[in-house]
């Protein structure tokens, strides 16, 4: 599901229009992570690949889990790489996106260095939601605080 918000241009004051409201681009951000009945907070960290993905947002996706590890999912569009890194070494609770592959990442076992993957930002509290075996889905969407 692609958003309008992708094709609307930056304003000089550094606000998107989203669905009828407008966020702050200058991070950091904060995202709802919706799986089941359970709400996620997580904080984004302001760089190039971030912002392609909140102007994704909302997103409803499938998780699968890859190397009992991580739950990843390909996303509409690949992301930006400017100015990123060449990788990143997560551990508990990252949210990254795998350039590569062109795939969103969330952690919940640590990993070791990864070429290519960018770090988004992290879940705030708990990860146990992500912890179990097979696909998840899940809502991410930006949160009323980062909307202003």
């Amino acid at each position: 599901m692609l958003s309008l918000a992708a094709f609307l241009p930056l304003h000089a004051n550094h606000q998107h229009i989203i669905e009828g409201s407008t966020m702050n681009t200058s991070g950091p951000y904060k995202i709802n992570i919706t799986i089941g009945d359970t709400i996620l907070t997580a904080t984004l960290y302001d760089n190039p690949t971030t912002r392609d993905l909140i102007a994704l947002l909302p997103l409803d996706l499938t998780l699968e889990d890859y190397a009992a590890t991580e739950k990843i999912c390909y996303l509409p569009q690949k992301l930006s790489q400017t100015d990123a890194p060449s990788g990143f070494d997560p551990s508990v609770g990252d949210i990254t996106y795998y350039a590569p592959w062109g795939n969103l990442a969330i952690f919940y076992k640590d990993f070791g260095y990864a070429s290519g993957l960018i770090s988004l930002g992290k879940i705030d509290h708990s990860i146990e939601a992500f912890n179990k075996s097979g696909s998840i889905n899940v809502r991410i969407e930006l949160s009323e605080s980062s909307r202003r």
